[in-house]
């Protein structure tokens, strides 16, 4: 019996693979594709700018709110939080994966931060929390905010620098 079982579904497995038809797929919207480790700038990602409009984002397809979990996404980058503003994209909370124009990501030593940022502005949370410090790389308008536990970047956030200094100071997540 299991012989006849497993003849069967390597039989259709083959005929599967042979067939070269694609899997059953929901006709939801097309997912771009995302290298793995892709660059942030302080202008935004890949198609994506600070700034950007809410209904933009979701009319290009690249926001998408049909996503359980935090809130929305962005198509692709299932690990990046938006934070949006009066309709407007402000900061970015990256994925693990995600590094800046300078190499630093999340698990960057602490020292290659001070090295490829050297004018930051160190942020402390409020005595009797359990949030992480902060470093503040700001340029102009812009920042990245590196959060860590004094030794490595465990959370890398960026966008428009007043709102990064906010989220920090009040203590927000993405959600």
């Amino acid at each position: 019996m299991r012989l006849r079982q497993f003849a069967l579904i390597a039989g259709l497995l083959t005929a599967a693979v042979i067939s070269g038809s694609p899997p059953n797929t929901s006709p939801v919207s097309p997912q771009r594709i995302i290298p793995a480790g892709e660059v942030l700038d302080l202008n935004g990602l890949r198609d994506i700018e600070f700034g950007d409009s809410e209904d933009e984002l979701t009319r290009r397809g690249i926001l998408r709110t049909d996503v359980r979990g935090c809130g929305q996404t962005l198509a692709g980058h299932a690990a990046i939080s938006p934070v949006f503003v009066d309709d407007r994209l402000v900061l970015l909370w990256l994925a693990d994966s995600t590094q800046t124009t300078e190499g630093v990501g999340v698990g960057s030593p602490l020292r290659q931060v001070r090295v490829r940022y050297p004018e930051l502005t160190p942020l402390h949370p409020p005595q009797g929390t359990y949030r992480l410090d902060g470093l503040l790389a700001r340029d102009g308008d812009r920042a990245y905010l590196f959060l860590h536990d004094g030794r490595t970047v465990r959370k890398v956030i960026a966008g428009y620098a007043d709102w990064a200094e906010r989220l920090f100071s009040e203590g927000h997540g993405p959600c």
